[in-house]
């Protein structure tokens, strides 16, 4: 039997990147997923990459940092599949500007997707998971939460995500008489769309090389190195672990 047989798992974030990866992992070890973002289109080509068949995927669009999002992406996964027993908690945001320049609207913005969207995403998806008895909620929080990095300066995406891994240790403790169990990775460069995101092609081609010795292991991260870690925390191989924020990072945070 593959590890997530009769599972059904909600990835935010889920139509590019690290989201995509992971909904990607979870079908082919048998789970159904709902797969959100902002653009339908986008979700649309990657659930046909995800799943040719399209038994195993929905996809639901809208912005995450309205709680209305999060709880259409439950109702779709009970409608569609039963019920959810996972939450890839994983949409975020990001883009380096120096802390003097940055205006109240962006700060909103970061906070809004990385740390509004998580909590309420995180709320609907556990009233979900105790109707079922349990379940495993794994968010994507970022080494820039643990270590600050002069080369790209990034206080309010820091902040959100400091507080996503706040969050990760309260739910884990609130949650833990649910059955549901609560852990965040913190990835630092991995190759993703996010970067064309604020660079054209051309400037991340240039600039994503010359982070890889930026990482002892002296290459930047996959989408699948950090899927790997968040099947791991998702999976029962995980089951006495929650409350954990676990670095997927080349070993930046064991020192330079």
């Amino acid at each position: 039997m593959k590890r997530f047989s009769l599972k059904t798992a909600i990835i935010t974030g889920g139509g590019s990147g690290i989201g995509k990866e992971v909904a990607k992992q979870l079908v082919l070890e048998g789970a159904n997923v709902v797969i959100g973002g902002r653009n339908l289109a986008k979700l649309e080509q990657a659930a046909k990459e995800i799943d040719a068949t399209g038994t195993q995927v929905r996809v639901v669009a809208g912005d995450i940092a309205n709680p209305e999002t999060a709880l259409a992406l439950v109702a779709t996964a009970e409608a569609e599949f039963g019920g959810v027993d996972i939450l890839i908690n994983n949409a975020g945001v990001f883009n380096p500007k120096p802390f003097l320049e940055i205006t109240p609207d962006e700060y909103d913005n970061f906070l809004n997707i990385i740390l509004k969207g998580k909590f309420f995403m995180a709320q609907a998806a556990a009233r979900a998971m105790q109707k079922r008895g349990g379940g495993a909620i794994v968010q994507t929080g970022s080494m820039w939460a643990l270590q600050a990095v002069a080369a790209t300066p990034s206080s309010a995406y820091s902040a959100a995500n400091g507080g996503v891994h706040a969050l990760t240790k309260n739910l884990a403790i609130e949650l833990a008489s649910s059955n549901i169990r609560v852990n965040t990775v913190a990835p630092a460069v991995v190759e993703t769309p996010v970067y064309n995101t604020f660079m054209s092609e051309e400037q991340v081609a240039q600039t994503l090389p010359t982070f890889n010795s930026f990482h002892p292991l002296g290459r930047n991260g996959k989408p699948l190195d950090i899927a790997q870690a968040i099947l791991f925390f998702a999976s029962d191989e995980a089951q006495w672990i929650t409350g954990t924020i676990l670095p997927v990072d080349g070993g930046v945070m064991a020192g330079k």
